[in-house]
């Protein structure tokens, strides 16, 4: 299951976190930012948001609006988000407030409408790898769905190490691709944040041949530009390129 559901020539990638508030759209922005960078035309899909506001009469969502900010393709609001939650809640406590039911399929198609549109789609999930999105299905199932080559975000904190290797294990569990991870200086307090980074390092590359693809730095005020420049941009297309063969 390591192909991908996309056209031919079109890249596209899910990214995941080890928690909720880890960075994820943060990283997400700067791997955009990074593309651009690199001459490709870079569009976003973040399929699921919950927590949205009405602006001149449109809802937004800010995750979303960032992702927007970040590209240099922007879909249409309802391929980019095809479920638009207002409540800032998981996401099947949301949908039941709203009376919607998430439709992976549908979210399928609006992937392949979203790759003939640019060179690289950066699909980014909802909280963690196992969010709840219905009774029987979760934010794993969703990047099955997809079938995309994966990018897990570490929050730098306390405990990550451990959230790190479940996270992983249960990607390659589901027989996806784990392209790489992305260390997030979160927390600019953590102790031993290099031996920390040094133990993960280790462990994704020894079981997933899962590489380090950069460290982002805690930076204030946040800029997806300066952080995209702390990954290892090149590194990442090759390993997406082998996935799509």
């Amino acid at each position: 299951m390591n192909g991908t559901s996309h056209t031919q020539g079109a890249l596209s990638l899910f990214v995941t976190g080890t928690d909720t508030e880890i960075g994820k759209t943060f990283v997400s922005s700067a791997l955009l930012r990074g593309f651009v960078r690199e001459g490709l035309q870079a569009a976003a899909m973040k399929p699921i948001a919950a927590g949205a506001f009405e602006l001149n009469g449109v809802l937004h969502n800010e995750d979303a609006d960032q992702l927007d900010a970040a590209s240099n393709v922007l879909l249409p609001p309802a391929i980019r988000t095809p479920y638009l939650l207002k409540e800032p809640a998981a996401p099947h406590i949301a949908a039941a407030l709203e009376h919607v039911t998430f439709d992976l399929a549908h979210i399928v198609e609006c992937h392949a409408q979203a790759v003939q549109r640019a060179n690289i789609v950066v699909v980014e999930g909802v909280g963690g790898f196992r969010v709840p999105l219905t009774a029987t299905q979760d934010t794993a199932d969703l990047a099955i769905a997809l079938n995309l080559p994966v990018v897990l975000v570490v929050g730098m904190r306390l405990g990550c190490i451990s959230h790190a290797l479940l996270t992983a294990e249960a990607i390659a569990a589901r027989g996806l691709t784990l392209a790489g991870w992305v260390a997030n200086r979160i927390d600019p307090d953590m102790t031993f944040p290099d031996e920390n980074i040094a133990s993960i390092r280790e462990h994704l590359a020894h079981a997933y041949d899962a590489p380090l693809l950069g460290i982002v730095p805690h930076l204030s005020p946040a800029s997806p530009d300066l952080a995209a420049q702390r990954l290892d941009i090149n590194q990442l297309l090759q390993t997406l390129r082998h996935a799509q063969r």
